[in-house]
């Protein structure tokens, strides 16, 4: 039998796209090797919104060339945000890969596999937003549903809009089947996925069809595509599902409607990520985020009144270019007084296409590593103050299957996991039988990124 290994880079919608992947092979015949080198197929979804993740890529590249080498039969197929990015390129710098392919041809992969010489498609097909591909997903319980693909913001740091594309919105009525199928088959929670899901409406809305501020179609727009507090309302009432996440949301698009949905629908959860970057109003003038701080603060405040015990986090860009001690310290001092639950904080690094290569003021390296470590050291003290804030509470948890520690492991099979409303994981003991459920726990002990608790 054909067997495969994908290795994944980056975000969610990589993760999601990856799942997606392994549902084609395996509907082709494939089966999911456990160990690399016994793979005839390594496809590697790249991810290249961080420079880091691009070099993972490219290291684990080369080191596919000397099994390659060991095992000539041996394919290796390259997709994702690189593969879009650089097309061509990678197929001269690495020879030795067979199949290239983009993110929005996934479906292609099969007719890929079988043509000769080194296939690759980068384009962006018409429609591609609403193929229906059966996903392969590890846990039953939770699961990712696109809602949207690509972006239209332009952030001067970010490549996304240029291998992901423009934004495109996926029907309401196909997302709430694909739903309703997940939860004939155990799962009890869906995180929608997009770039940025408070834009989510119409089809083709960067080519004159869309919305207005409010979230209303405009002349053009497709009839059959809603707004997204509007999605969210049509989701909340699938039976069987019991809560709803999404990511990512983006400050300028969080409306008074999206908040109301937050506070009154009782499957979404009181989680949200929502993006600051930096505090400095010529910062995010300069990243084109189309908001100052201050703006920021009156949507987060809003919403905070309105969602009890809302868990806020965040993305934290360190070291943009032009940025002074003077912009730092705002976005330090507004870490310290928003006291996030989580934060994915970056130092700037340089992407090809984007806007911010040709602004002036770039940082030594130096100096955006220590920022970005103390972005980290602040922002480690307040997640151990929050999470030893939830000792003693009683959460519910809806249980995912065995902690990481007990997976695989048979004397430890009473040993499980899974997350509070707020997302935090919880470990504790129970039976097997938990697994897909709601329970009580109460929190008896937090560790740095976990909590630990006891059945009621």
């Amino acid at each position: 039998m054909k067997s495969f290994k994908i290795l994944t880079f980056g975000c969610q919608m990589n993760e999601h796209d990856s799942e997606k992947l392994a549902g084609i092979l395996k509907a082709e015949g494939y089966r999911e090797s456990e160990r690399l080198e016994d793979a005839g197929l390594v496809l590697l979804n790249t991810c290249s919104i961080r420079e880091k993740a691009e070099q993972k890529f490219y290291s684990a590249l080369g080191k596919l060339r000397e099994l390659k080498e060991q095992n000539p039969s041996m394919k290796i197929a390259v997709s994702g945000c690189i593969a879009q990015q650089e097309g061509n390129s990678v197929l001269k710098r690495a020879p030795y890969v067979d199949v290239l392919f983009g993110n929005q041809n996934i479906g292609r992969l099969p007719s890929l596999l079988e043509d000769s010489g080194q296939p690759a498609s980068t384009e962006f097909p018409e429609g591609y937003e609403h193929a229906v591909i059966s996903a392969s997903r590890e846990n039953a319980v939770t699961s990712f549903v696109n809602i949207m693909y690509g972006c239209d913001n332009f952030c001067t740091y970010c490549v996304v809009p240029f291998v992901r594309g423009r934004e495109r919105s996926r029907r309401p009525g196909d997302i709430v089947r694909e739903i309703e199928e997940l939860v004939k088959s155990g799962c009890r929670e869906v995180t929608l996925l997009g770039q940025n899901v408070n834009s989510y409406g119409p089809v083709d809305r960067h080519q004159g069809a869309g919305h207005d501020d409010a979230g209303r179609p405009v002349s053009g727009a497709s009839e059959d595509i809603c707004n997204f507090p509007e999605l969210l309302k049509e989701i909340n009432t699938i039976g069987g599902l019991c809560r709803i996440r999404f990511v990512t949301s983006h400050p300028k698009d969080l409306s008074d409607s999206l908040i109301d949905a937050m506070a009154n629908l009782p499957k979404v959860c009181n989680a949200i990520h929502l993006p600051l970057q930096s505090a400095s109003d010529s910062v995010l003038g300069c990243m084109n985020r189309k908001y100052t701080f201050a703006d920021y603060m009156e949507k987060l405040n809003r919403l905070k009144a309105s969602v009890p015990d809302l868990a806020v986090s965040t993305d934290i860009i360190a070291g943009f270019p032009g940025e002074t001690e003077d912009d730092f310290r705002a976005t330090l001092e507004a870490i310290e007084d928003i006291r996030y639950d989580g934060i994915f904080a970056f130092k700037y690094s340089r992407r090809p296409m984007t806007a911010a290569l040709k602004l002036p003021g770039h940082l030594p390296e130096k100096v955006k590593d220590e920022r970005l470590y103390k972005v980290l050291e602040v922002q480690d003290k307040i997640m151990q103050e929050k999470i030893g804030a939830r000792v003693g509470l009683v959460e519910e948890v809806l249980v995912e299957g065995p902690d990481k520690l007990s997976r695989g492991a048979i004397h430890c099979a009473r040993r499980l996991a899974g997350k509070t409303r707020q997302g935090k994981i919880v470990n504790f003991e129970g039976p097997p039988e938990l697994v897909g459920q709601l329970v009580q726990i109460k929190i008896t002990e937090g560790k740095k990124h976990s909590l630990i608790g006891v059945l009621i």
